[in-house]
This record gives C-alpha cells, structure tokens and sequence, in this order.
C-alpha cells in the first residue's frame, strides 16, 4: 500500500520548530488535507515547551499559490467545501497567532491568496529575491480569508491593501521590504540558512519577553491608548519578578551576555 507523505513537515531542533510546506508539485496549493495539518502542526506545537520560536518555510521555488483551485474545480458542494477547507486554515492560523513564541516566515517565488496570507501571520519575513505577493482571489471569483483582510491593512496601511486586494497587483520582494509587508531580501542562496539563523536567535531570547510583546502588539489592534498603557505597565511590572528579568539585568550590571536558555517562564 503506497504512504502518502505529509503535506506538512515538522521538525525541532534547538528550541526552533520548523513548518514545511511539502506539496511542491502543487506549488504548495492549499488543499483539506494541508490546511488540517497545518491546524494540527501548529496545536501540537502550542502544547510543547521546548518549542522557542517557529520557522516556516516551503519546498521548492514556490512558497505557496494559495488554494488549490483543482480541488475547488472538483468540489461536488463548493459552498460546503471551501466553508470547511476555510475553516481549518483558520483555526491554524488562529493557533499560530496565539503562540507564545516568534514565528519567522521564509518566502520565495510566489506568496499568493492564502499562501500571502501565511507570510502575513508571521513575526518576521525573510523574502528571496524571487519572492512576490499577490492577493489573487478575485481573479478567481472569490473573496479573501485566511485573515488577510485583517492583517494586510495592518501591514501595508488601508489603502495600499484596498489597491492589492481590489486590483490583484503583485508585489515584488524589493516593494514589498519598501512598503513593510516583508522585513529582509536575501540573495536566493542565502534565504534558507538566513531565516534559520533569524530563527535562532529569537529562540536564545527571552522567551517570556518575547510572548509578552507578542500579546501587547496582538492587543493594541483593539485597545485604546488609555488600555493599552494600562496593559503595558502591568506586563513590566509582572515580568520584573521572572528569572528572565534576573538574568538580563545581572547580565547587563556584569557586563556579559545574558543566557535565558535555562529561563521558560512565560508570565
């Protein structure tokens, strides 16, 4: 009996949980079966506490092309099939937004529909000179989801995403660094063990620190300036009495470089 290999790859090594898009043949296209595992990669990620930062990267020269518009095309039920397709992606990108450590995105070749959404989620992107951006749903008749109506105005600014997302413009890795939807442009040789080295270091960072800025940045989309110095002064003041808060400051009073690998709280 043939073994189907897993649309997505995991691995972890060095506090760093690597995510792998594994459907290069397809372009990485979204189907049910990679938006379950991509759900259940990143849920299963969420309950380990060795896991201090995430990097999610692709085989092949495409990132991701977004859905598998074959598997549209072949939906007996398209409202039913993409309703729950829709909501797999959803629920992964859900869990990925609410990790409590940094996820680093590697991105080359095109980024498109849901993949674009994919590279919107993460912390930090790390683009190839190959990497493009395009929204691409209404070229097909659809509307976005994977929260890019939520998070590329965020990134971009509101009218830069009503021009991508009404207009199908692409955006090439040199704009898209300009315009802030990608944070670095690599050389293609240098794109994979970049994005791991930038992986690395934020899992020998504090990685309670860490969590803590992620909320107050995931929070500040719905709070007030009011609520949210109320919310920062209450994390600095919670995360004064952590071991991290000891060990940065004592490393910075004794002039030596702070070690928090032995530090996990998360408070």
């Amino acid at each position: 009996m043939a073994v189907t290999a897993p649309a997505i790859a995991v691995a972890v090594d060095g506090g760093v949980a690597t995510l792998t898009l594994a459907r290069p043949d397809t372009g990485n296209a979204i189907d049910p079966v990679l938006a379950r595992e991509l759900r259940e990669a990143v849920e299963g990620l969420a309950a380990r506490d060795d896991v201090r930062a995430v990097l999610l990267r692709a085989e092949g020269k495409l990132f991701c092309v977004g859905g598998d518009v074959g598997f549209f095309a072949g939906a007996p039920d398209r409202h039913a099939a993409l309703h729950a397709l829709a909501g797999d992606l959803h629920d992964g990108l859900r869990a990925l937004l609410a990790l409590d450590v940094p996820v680093v995105a590697a991105v080359q070749g095109a980024a498109a529909g849901a993949g674009m959404s994919l590279a919107c989620a993460a912390d930090v992107v790390i683009a190839g000179p190959s990497a493009s951006f395009t929204v691409a749903y209404s070229a097909v008749g659809l509307s976005p989801d994977g929260g890019q109506s939520w998070t590329l105005p965020r990134l971009v600014g509101a009218r830069r995403a009503a021009d991508m997302m009404l207009r199908n413009t692409r955006v090439q890795a040199d704009e898209a660094l300009r315009i802030g939807l990608v944070t670095e442009v690599v050389g293609a040789e240098e794109l994979d063990d970049r994005a791991a080295a930038v992986a690395r270091g934020l899992a020998a960072a504090p990685t309670g620190a860490l969590a803590a800025t992620r909320r107050l940045l995931r929070d500040s989309a719905a709070s007030t300036l009011d609520e949210q110095l109320d919310a920062e002064r209450e994390s600095i003041a919670t995360r004064g009495g952590t071991a991290e808060a000891g060990e940065g400051i004592a490393a910075f009073l004794e002039r030596r470089p702070a070690d928090f690998a032995g530090t996990t709280d998360t408070a």
